[in-house]
């Protein structure tokens, strides 16, 4: 009998399994020996600590991710615990708004960000009539934070939601009761009822912003960001040993924040619970 279940068992997972090692295991391990069979062998794994520009390049995203990632958890915080404990007039429109860029692809914020901000932007346009030059930043670091800020509050804004809803306002009230003031009851019962959500959503927004191409490749005038770096070595320099083990680098870090968000929600969900 017992035997029967696991074959049963076994037989509904292949397909996940095969799925699995055809679309991922497979491919990342090519990749993995790709990356090691150019001139440098193993060692150009170590090219992007041992180049200053390549070095550069992915201390300028992770510090750019970093900053989205603090920035959005910050403005989605505060705006999904809103909209979730009040209800008013156009508030359904406003969530619309809010989560409308979810229907955008990369490239569509990208000449969003040009539009507002770009040298016939709707920003140097306004700041030429008040007097002040024509403020363009849309093909800089900023108008790239501002791409990336665009499309990330959308996917945290609807976790931070979805965990709002599920906080137990008796807690709060026991806290006022016993003298808390306002923000040390956001301090001690709201952010730490959060913080599963916000480490999960925040390690995502990290991860996209890390490894996001179609905003990037749409502003890059000046912007030098690891997988803009990776596209010109696989495309223009035809380096595809050293696209592939850049590539990796970008993946293992990606892979290290969620792994490490997973094991930390859940440590601070027990905590809290």
């Amino acid at each position: 009998m017992r035997a029967r279940e696991n074959r049963n068992l076994l037989l509904m997972v292949a397909p996940a399994i095969a799925v699995g090692a055809a679309f991922f295991l497979l491919p990342l391990a090519r990749l993995a020996v790709v990356g090691a069979s150019g001139p440098l062998g193993p060692q150009a794994y170590l090219k992007v600590v041992t180049n200053a520009q390549y070095f550069d390049a992915l201390l300028s995203t992770i510090v750019l991710s970093v900053a989205v990632t603090a920035t959005t958890l910050v403005i989605a915080g505060i705006a999904g615990v809103f909209l979730e404990r009040n209800r008013f007039l156009g508030r359904e429109a406003l969530l619309s708004m809010l989560t409308l860029p979810l229907a955008f692809p990369g490239v569509v914020v990208g000449f969003m960000v040009i539009m507002l901000a770009g040298r016939t932007g709707i920003a140097g346009e306004l700041s030429s009539l008040l007097g002040a030059g024509r403020l363009v930043f849309a093909y800089s670091m900023a108008g790239l934070f501002m791409g990336y800020l665009y499309f990330s509050i959308p996917r945290v804004i609807l976790t931070i939601m979805a965990a709002a809803e599920k906080l137990d306002p008796a807690l709060e009230e026991a806290a006022r009761s016993l003298g808390a003031g306002p923000w040390r009851v956001v301090r001690d019962v709201i952010l730490p009822a959060l913080s599963p959500a916000l480490i999960a959503s925040g390690a995502i927004c990290f991860a996209t912003s890390m490894g996001a191409f179609g905003t990037a490749f749409t502003l890059a005038t000046d912007i030098k960001v690891l997988p803009i770096v990776i596209y010109t070595e696989f495309t223009l320099l035809a380096n595809i040993a050293l696209a592939a083990a850049l590539s990796m680098v970008l993946g293992i870090i990606t892979w290290a924040t969620l792994a490490s968000s997973r094991a930390l929600a859940g440590t601070t969900a027990a905590a809290a619970g």
